[in-house]
Protein backbone atom coordinates (compact mmCIF):
# COMPACT_ATOMS: atom_id res chain seq x y z
CA UNK A 1 0.00 0.00 0.00
CA UNK A 2 0.97 3.35 -0.52
CA UNK A 3 1.74 6.02 2.33
CA UNK A 4 2.16 9.95 2.06
CA UNK A 5 3.53 12.15 4.45
CA UNK A 6 2.78 15.47 2.83
CA UNK A 7 2.86 19.30 3.95
CA UNK A 8 0.07 22.16 3.46
CA UNK A 9 0.28 25.92 4.17
CA UNK A 10 -2.07 28.65 3.18
CA UNK A 11 -1.87 30.92 0.18
CA UNK A 12 0.16 33.39 1.99
CA UNK A 13 2.47 30.18 3.35
CA UNK A 14 2.55 31.35 6.83
CA UNK A 15 0.88 28.11 8.05
CA UNK A 16 2.07 24.70 7.91
CA UNK A 17 0.31 21.03 8.34
CA UNK A 18 2.31 17.84 8.15
CA UNK A 19 0.00 14.72 7.85
CA UNK A 20 0.36 11.21 6.68
CA UNK A 21 -2.39 9.63 4.68
CA UNK A 22 -2.76 6.86 2.07
CA UNK A 23 -5.24 8.48 -0.53
CA UNK A 24 -3.55 12.15 -0.89
CA UNK A 25 -6.86 13.23 -3.18
CA UNK A 26 -8.75 12.44 -0.35
CA UNK A 27 -7.18 14.27 2.12
CA UNK A 28 -6.73 16.97 0.71
CA UNK A 29 -10.08 17.03 -0.22
CA UNK A 30 -11.17 16.53 3.30
CA UNK A 31 -8.41 19.43 4.60
CA UNK A 32 -10.41 21.61 2.12
CA UNK A 33 -14.33 20.62 3.04
CA UNK A 34 -13.57 18.98 6.26
CA UNK A 35 -14.70 19.38 10.03
CA UNK A 36 -14.91 23.66 10.34
CA UNK A 37 -13.03 23.50 14.15
CA UNK A 38 -10.14 21.91 12.39
CA UNK A 39 -6.90 23.45 12.23
CA UNK A 40 -6.56 23.19 8.61
CA UNK A 41 -10.03 24.60 8.02
CA UNK A 42 -9.68 27.28 10.69
CA UNK A 43 -5.99 28.45 9.30
CA UNK A 44 -7.79 27.73 5.15
CA UNK A 45 -4.74 25.22 5.19
CA UNK A 46 -5.43 23.44 2.01
CA UNK A 47 -2.40 24.04 -0.43
CA UNK A 48 -0.09 21.27 -0.82
CA UNK A 49 3.39 22.07 -1.27
CA UNK A 50 5.52 19.02 -0.69
CA UNK A 51 4.64 15.44 -0.22
CA UNK A 52 6.95 11.86 0.31
CA UNK A 53 5.62 8.44 -0.52
CA UNK A 54 6.39 5.00 1.44
CA UNK A 55 5.75 2.17 0.99
CA UNK A 56 5.71 1.46 5.10
CA UNK A 57 2.88 3.01 6.93
CA UNK A 58 5.35 2.97 9.95
CA UNK A 59 8.28 4.95 7.85
CA UNK A 60 5.77 7.41 6.57
CA UNK A 61 4.16 8.12 10.76
CA UNK A 62 8.09 8.62 11.50
CA UNK A 63 9.00 10.63 8.80
CA UNK A 64 5.77 12.72 9.63
CA UNK A 65 7.32 13.44 13.14
CA UNK A 66 10.73 14.26 12.07
CA UNK A 67 9.52 16.98 9.97
CA UNK A 68 7.52 18.00 12.35
CA UNK A 69 10.40 18.48 15.06
CA UNK A 70 12.56 20.74 12.46
CA UNK A 71 12.39 24.61 12.18
CA UNK A 72 10.42 26.22 9.82
CA UNK A 73 13.65 27.58 8.12
CA UNK A 74 13.98 23.28 7.81
CA UNK A 75 10.69 23.01 6.63
CA UNK A 76 11.10 25.77 4.02
CA UNK A 77 13.98 24.41 2.37
CA UNK A 78 12.86 21.05 2.22
CA UNK A 79 9.51 22.48 0.57
CA UNK A 80 11.76 24.42 -2.12
CA UNK A 81 14.12 21.74 -2.94
CA UNK A 82 11.00 20.48 -5.08
CA UNK A 83 8.72 22.77 -5.04
CA UNK A 84 10.76 26.26 -5.04
CA UNK A 85 7.68 28.57 -6.29
CA UNK A 86 5.61 27.34 -3.68
CA UNK A 87 2.83 26.10 -5.87
CA UNK A 88 -0.24 24.06 -5.53
CA UNK A 89 0.43 20.80 -6.44
CA UNK A 90 -3.13 19.37 -6.41
CA UNK A 91 -3.45 21.58 -9.31
CA UNK A 92 -1.60 19.14 -11.38
CA UNK A 93 -5.11 16.52 -10.58
CA UNK A 94 -7.42 15.99 -12.87
CA UNK A 95 -10.30 16.04 -11.20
Amino acid sequence: MAYYTYILTNWSNTVMYIGVTNDLQRRLYEHSYGIEDSFTHRYNVNKLVYYEYAEDVKAAIAREKQLKGWTRARKNALVETLNPDWRDLSDDWED
